[in-house]
């Protein structure tokens, strides 16, 4: 099985976020598939195989399969522009989140993302103790999305994963602000990998939404403030988001299964 680890949401080497693509050629069950995410322990692995109209693509983390990636449907689409179908343009993914279309222009991908608007929610006090400050403001989506009021409070953040842990009814925590030098920032928790995600593709169907709606636009330069970093090109449409990013090569194999 032929196997690429990408950086996505990014123009350079160790920046952005690594996401390994698996390229299969003859069907695996679900259990093979969970034990090479594992066996990568990368936050993501894509797998990918050809059908009719385009690609299937599943995400796993290394304990669970997810409904959707950003990042590693970016390195998804990387991969067959550039090792499978260089010709291509215009990629299309079959995934439990629906169609998902990547279109190459030049070395910058533009995904096509469902629109997952947050609800408010309301601010108790066994959240504000998992988080350790009283948040500006609260909403609801797979993930909570937590407000914050500055991007230098985004910044400085110290996950506490065993007190965030018990958030169980969402998947990630997400800590956002507005930006200094961009339109608004954001951090990606994972309690049950006790892990940050350097860049989360997946959570700007809510955080676009969001920030559309508190700086009445529609496009978005946004920054993802982990150690990493990475840098998404956002734009709210009538029926989807566009999620736009930049992609590298870090390797390029094969595994022995």
């Amino acid at each position: 099985m032929k196997y690429y680890i990408v950086d996505a949401f990014t123009d350079k080497l160790f920046s952005g976020n690594p996401a390994g693509v698996c390229v299969v050629e003859e069907a695996v069950s679900d259990d093979i598939m969970q034990k090479i995410a594992f066996e990568n322990n990368l936050s993501e692995t894509a797998f990918i195989q050809k059908t009719a109209d385009g690609y299937s693509l599943r995400w796993f983390t290394p304990t669970f399969e997810i409904d959707l990636c950003g990042h590693a449907t970016l390195a998804a689409a990387f991969v067959v522009t550039n090792f499978i179908e260089p010709d291509a343009d215009i990629v299309k993914f079959s995934t439990l989140s629906g169609i998902l279309t990547a279109v190459r222009k030049g070395d910058t991908f533009e995904m096509s993302f469902p629109i997952k608007a947050p609800e408010k929610a309301e601010i108790t006090g066994s959240i504000t103790l998992a988080l350790g400050f009283v948040p500006a403001e609260l909403y609801s989506q797979r993930d909570l999305y937590v407000v914050a009021d500055s991007e230098e409070a985004v910044a400085n953040f110290i996950p506490d994963y065993d007190k965030l842990s018990k958030l169980e009814k969402w998947m990630g925590i997400v800590i956002t602000a507005k930006g200094n030098t961009c339109d608004f920032v954001s951090r990606f928790f994972c309690p049950e990998l006790k892990l940050e995600d350097p860049v989360t593709g997946s959570s700007h169907s809510s955080l676009v939404p969001l920030w559309s709606k508190k700086l009445d636009k529609t496009e978005f330069t946004a920054m993802q403030l982990s150690k990493r970093g990475g840098t998404l090109y956002c734009r709210l449409c009538e029926n989807d988001i566009k999620i736009s990013g930049k992609a590298v090569l870090y390797l390029k194999g094969e595994l022995q299964i």
